[in-house]
């Protein structure tokens, strides 16, 4: 969203005959056709036109007239038009509206007295404010709150000036009597913030005074009061930080949430004690649950993930609050709960947090929730995530999950994979129950990806003889009957698992071929495979548990491949564990015949695509194994596949916690620091509160809690030099980066003798970007400075200029002189921070993605290792390959990298590079996102980097 700004309408530009219309409506009686003419005058003089001849007209035949419409309009006017000539000086015209002025804040009508007094809030002239204050000071006293809330202020408008004090000196004790009898809210709130601007201590007091009543005030006033106290409380000097506390505090019982929402944000920076933090989690949590608007609860999320950075202790305590919000139908409100409560596992309540999740999951079940399969793989991830932790918890989850391999959501059901083979792995007393539950839900799997990591998990983990047996039953009964098809004397080919009668909710998908037969005649080919279209079928029933052999028919010879690698590791492990030698042999027949008939299939001619090289290669090994195996393949196909993946979960392990720890805020306290012992003060009079506060200050003293280190070689790295040296205005900017804006400091010298008047700061941009206020003149005095603050907005992540010139006026030459500016270039850097991500996620984006990059390697780094380590370093981007992938000196590398907008956005970048013989690094960058702005700004960036060290 768009923050509130100017509007700037076109309009065309005016002309001599225009101006004379405009006078012409006015000087007429027709009000409609004033009304017309002033609402154009005002558009004019908006766009820049000056209509000097207009204001006697508008004087004489505007400022009479009764019309409220008209008299709008006038002051719409008056506000715009320059009040001051070249020097400064107040125009003496303008002496003739004050009698106007003075008359319609006597007028009997409310509404021309209250716009009157909104209206001069926003002069700034004291000459033309003087006589108009005796009028100003009478309407405090008027019966009608409208006029009194604009009274109030429009004293402290005026008040406020640089010589405002003179006009009215006892403002303050004014207000002060008005607030004391005053009855509106709007009025009392307008008369407080006076006092809070004007006259800080009398607001202060007049708030004590009434601390009692605090919680009676109208909800307008509370709010101004909170801010007061915030105000004051930033002060080095915060004596009676107590007592402002206790009005905060008894402020979160208002019936306003917005008032309850800034004093919890209040109380928070006021103190950091476990009683304050404590309510403030309580107040934000309470709010989560009333209010319905998904960015409201959004903005909590944000505020107790905030309090979680710095009080995590305190906010374990509410964990079980924050999850009531997963009833929230917005997906981004549940992915931001379960963020937040994963970063708030504790031994004491991962066991209630995961009952919940596991509720939550049976809910998906129903079908009533929108996108729940997208829900669902949420919370997979989330049980995933607290199993990993608190392995304890794994045994309550992992059969339910189990049910879900079937889903037809297949991420979710890949992920529901992935956690059962990682726990079965870490949680040996699993394993028994979880291998007899994965053989009996195997038939249910409909997905190639699923299907291949379970069949890993049977050949690995079926130990015992009866388990063994089972899943060898279990993947011939998925594959039907041998071989796959059989050739009729026609020379049709059908599916040999076919049943005689007819089935219901299925349907025959044929690949039809022509072929030539041994006698040189023609014949045509076919393969039929059963595939169910609904989802009746009974579990167990012919159609509902040929999964594997659908798959393989299809096409899919990777596991096809996966099958004959998992029947070769129960052979062997059955050889093991079988005294029957003829048993073994006969299990050793069978899966020969397996592998043998998925040849057969891939080697003939009527499927689409013959059997990939990887896959026969594979599958013949696994034949070649099977006739003859040696001690030492034996050993590597049953025990080192587990210790890869065994040491694979240990460095995942490992990095989550560096990088947990990296994440850590690490403080220093300096030597000479004083500390307060808080058991060696006076505690007479202090509340528990209060004593709680001085603890965790003392902590934070000791520890280094409020020390902030700034780093000034950075910033002298964002100071850009605009103009040169002998340029008669010298320029330099300093560019502030925040997430969705950009704020340039410039300061801007007058290197000459001369007075330069209408000097302008004159920008513009390139790409995303979108100045935000409209250039202002100034008046620069020989050899003095002034600083000029320019605000742009950032709307997506992508490299943007900014160029623009600085234009002035001198009293010599007539024309006015320009000054180029150097360009200022917006780095993506700046935008983007690294991140991680799952494996599959990092494969789902990269699949998704339409927006690619490719960047061609072309580096005088010869060394495959250094070259990621730069890339990594220039982009700003976290590689996600594990360092024991990036291991061996082997000639070529590939690794993934990811990063992560303010804006959201991802970025993934795969780096695929081989060392040629020369000693050359040769390959390619490829950058993929979902916006085009991403890949091609980082593609430049990496393209301007990769040659160097630079």
């Amino acid at each position: 969203m768009d923050k509130p700004c100017t509007l700037l309408v076109h309009f065309d530009k005016g002309s001599a005959a225009m101006a004379n219309e405009i006078k012409a409506d006015l000087e007429g009686s027709d009000v409609a056709a004033k009304v017309e003419a002033m609402k154009r005058a005002v558009m004019l003089l908006l766009n820049g036109e000056t209509l000097p001849t207009l204001f006697i007209t508008v004087v004489r035949y505007v400022l009479p007239s009764e019309d409220h419409t008209i008299q709008k309009l006038l002051l719409l006017y008056l506000e715009i038009i320059d009040k001051r000539d070249a020097a400064g000086r107040v125009l003496p015209e303008m002496i003739l509206i004050c009698q106007n002025l003075r008359n319609n804040l006597q007028h009997p009508n409310e509404y021309i007295r209250g716009v009157t007094l909104r209206f001069l809030c926003r002069l700034s002239e004291p000459e033309v404010l003087e006589p108009l204050v005796p009028s100003i000071l009478e309407n405090l006293q008027h019966r009608h709150h409208f006029i009194r809330r604009h009274a109030l202020s429009a004293i402290s408008s005026i008040y406020r000036l640089p010589h405002g004090d003179q006009l009215i000196p006892d403002a303050p004790e004014l207000v002060e009597r008005a607030l004391d009898t005053e009855q509106d809210a709007s009025a009392r709130r307008n008369a407080f913030l006076m006092l809070c601007l004007c006259g800080q201590e009398r607001a202060v007091a007049y708030l004590f005074s009434n601390a009692e009543r605090v919680t009676e005030w109208p909800d307008l006033l509370q709010m101004a009061a909170v801010d007061l106290i915030r105000k004051v409380c930033r002060s080095p000097n915060r004596a009676d930080k107590g007592r402002y506390i206790k009005i905060i505090i008894s402020l979160l019982s208002s019936p306003s949430t917005a008032v309850v929402y800034e004093c919890a944000g209040a109380i928070v920076s006021l103190s950091s004690a476990p009683t304050a933090v404590r309510a403030a989690a309580n107040t934000y949590c309470q709010l989560l649950s009333s209010q319905s608007d998904n960015n409201v609860r959004l903005i909590l999320l944000d505020r107790l993930n905030e309090l979680r950075t710095s009080h995590r202790d305190v906010m374990v305590d509410v964990v079980m609050d924050v999850l009531r919000a997963l009833a929230s139908p917005n997906l981004d409100v549940k992915k931001k709960v379960l963020d937040l409560v994963l970063d708030l596992l504790t031994p004491r309540n991962v066991e209630e947090v995961v009952l919940y999740l596991k509720k939550e999951v049976v809910k998906t079940q129903s079908g009533e929730l929108e996108k729940g399969g997208e829900y669902r793989q949420m919370l997979v991830q989330a049980i995933h995530s607290c199993a990993v932790e608190y392995p304890e918890v794994a045994g309550s989850v992992v059969h339910l999950l189990m049910d879900f391999l079937g889903d037809t959501n297949v991420a979710a059901a890949v992920d529901v994979v992935l956690f059962v083979r990682e726990i079965i792995e870490t949680n040996p007393k699993l394993r028994v129950s979880m291998i007899q539950r994965l053989s009996d839900t195997f038939y249910q799997i409909r997905a190639s990806r699923v299907c291949s990591i379970a069949l890993w998990i049977l050949g690995e983990y079926s130990l015992s003889l009866s388990e063994v047996e089972s899943a060898i039953s279990t993947i011939k009964q998925c594959l039907g009957d041998l071989p796959f098809f059989t050739v009729s004397e026609e020379g049709e080919t059908t599916d040999s698992s076919k049943p005689a009668q007819p089935m219901v909710n299925s349907v025959t998908v044929s690949y039809r071929r022509p072929v030539v037969l041994a006698d040189g005649t023609y014949a045509t080919q076919s393969a039929a495979t059963e595939t169910i279209s609904t989802p009746s079928a009974t579990p167990g029933s012919f159609a509902s548990t040929l999964n594997l052999r659908s798959l393989i028919l299809s096409g899919d010879f990777f596991l096809a491949a996966v099958v004959a690698c998992t029947l070769t590791k129960l052979v062997l492990r059955l050889e093991e564990v079988q005294p029957s030698k003829i048993e073994a042999n006969k299990a050793c027949t069978g899966a020969l015949l397996v592998m043998t008939s998925i040849l057969q299939l891939g080697l003939s001619s009527y499927l689409p695509q013959p059997i990939d090289n990887d896959s026969y290669d594979r599958i013949v090994l696994c034949v070649r194994l099977l006739c003859n195996t040696g001690d030492d393949v034996r050993k590597i196909w049953l025990q080192s596949c587990r210790q890869s993946f065994a040491k694979m979960l240990a460095e995942k392990q490992f990095r989550e916690t560096e990088e947990m720890k990296a994440k850590a805020q690490i403080s220093h306290a300096q030597p000479d620091d004083l500390i307060d012992f808080y058991h060696l003060k006076s505690r007479r009079g202090m509340s528990q509160l209060e004593l709680e506060d001085e603890v965790q200050d003392d902590l934070k003293a000791a520890t280094g809690g409020f020390t902030k280190e700034t780093d000034d070689a950075n910033r002298l790295n964002r100071i850009l030099q605009l103009t040169g040296f002998s340029d008669p205005v010298y320029a330099e900017a300093f560019v502030t980066v925040h997430h969705y804006d950009i704020v340039l400091d410039v300061t801007v010298i007058n290197r000459t003798k001369e007075t330069l008047q209408n000097l302008c700061l004159e920008l513009a941009t390139m790409g995303d970007l979108k100045l935000v206020d409209r250039p202002q003149n100034y008046t620069l005095a020989p050899e003095s400075s002034k600083q000029i603050r320019a605000n742009i907005k950032v709307s997506s992540t992508e490299t943007g200029v900014i160029f623009g010139n600085i234009v002035y006026e001198t009293s010599n030459v007539m024309e006015r002189s320009v000054v180029v500016l150097n360009d200022i270039h917006i780095d993506i850097m700046d935008y983007i921070s690294p991140a991680t991500c799952a494996d599959v996620t990092f494969r789902n984006m990269w699949a998704e993605f339409e927006w690619e990059n490719k960047v061609a390697v072309n580096t005088v780094i010869q060394d495959e290792k250094e070259f990621l380590n730069h890339v990594i370093k220039s982009t700003n981007m976290k590689c996600l390959t594990p360092p024991s992938a990036l291991d061996g000196e082997c000639g070529f590398l590939a690794a993934n990298l990811y990063a992560k907008s303010v804006f959201g956005e991802d970025a993934l970048v795969n780096i695929s590079i081989e060392k040629q013989a020369d000693g050359k690094l040769s390959g390619y960058i490829r950058i993929r996102s979902k916006t085009q702005g991403i890949a091609l700004s980082l593609g430049d960036k990496i393209t301007l980097k990769q040659k160097g060290g630079s």
